[in-house]
């Protein structure tokens, strides 16, 4: 069994079990999180998909860890011109292990 849920501006895919890096969430370390926005559930035979959501379904999860992910460099560069620019990015995550998803 399996659920497509959206968080933020995203869609992520879950299964019981599994461990998810999404776009930082607001709860601490080994905090409850719940997605009720939830868009398909498959339960190995058939595909519930809302319109827009499946109503009653959720996603449960347990947050793991928060941790910021690697750097990314950024370089700007035009020839001939003596323009370069460096610039850095590191992007605020949460890991979130996946304990259950319910389906209606």
């Amino acid at each position: 069994m399996y659920a497509i849920f959206r968080t933020g501006s995203k869609q992520y895919r879950a299964e019981k079990g599994a461990t998810i890096q999404l776009d930082r969430q607001a709860p601490k370390d080994g905090e409850k999180i719940e997605f009720t926005d939830v868009v398909l559930v498959h339960d190995g035979q058939k595909a519930k998909v809302g319109a827009p959501t499946v109503k009653g379904a959720k996603v449960l999860g347990e947050v793991v860890k928060n941790f910021r992910g690697e750097k990314i460099r950024v370089f700007k560069y035009r020839r001939r011109e003596g323009y370069h620019r460096t610039r850095g990015h590191r992007s605020n995550l949460t890991l979130v292990k996946i304990t259950d998803i319910v389906a209606p």
